[in-house]
């Protein structure tokens, strides 16, 4: 599995409006075939923070998310909502294994 953590910092007026466009893309997301998974968090303490958790079969398959017209609409979208570039940190599971996605 190829996980990534993306972290966003968005303005304080556009909390809700990230989010629906977030949940939006998400839920187009894990119909792709290869998103195991395809999260939404949000800081506790500091709404304007999320983090988005997206588990992928292989390491191609986030390129090919991004060329989907979903993603593309979502990046467009959310661009001015962004406090600060959001980043990103890559991850491999280590438990549970690849089946214990599906």
């Amino acid at each position: 599995m190829f996980i990534v953590h993306v972290f966003v910092h968005v303005k304080s007026d556009q909390v809700e409006a990230f989010k629906s466009a977030t949940i939006e893309n998400a839920s187009n997301s894990i119909q792709e075939p290869g998103v195991a998974r395809f999260d939404i968090i949000q800081h506790m303490d500091d709404a304007t923070r999320f983090v988005l958790v997206e588990v992928y079969c292989t390491p191609d398959d986030p390129g090919r998310h991004k060329e989907t017209a979903h993603y593309q609409k979502w990046r467009d979208t959310v661009a001015d909502m962004m406090a600060e570039p959001r980043t990103a940190i890559k991850y491999t599971n280590i438990f549970p294994d690849e089946q214990g996605w599906g």
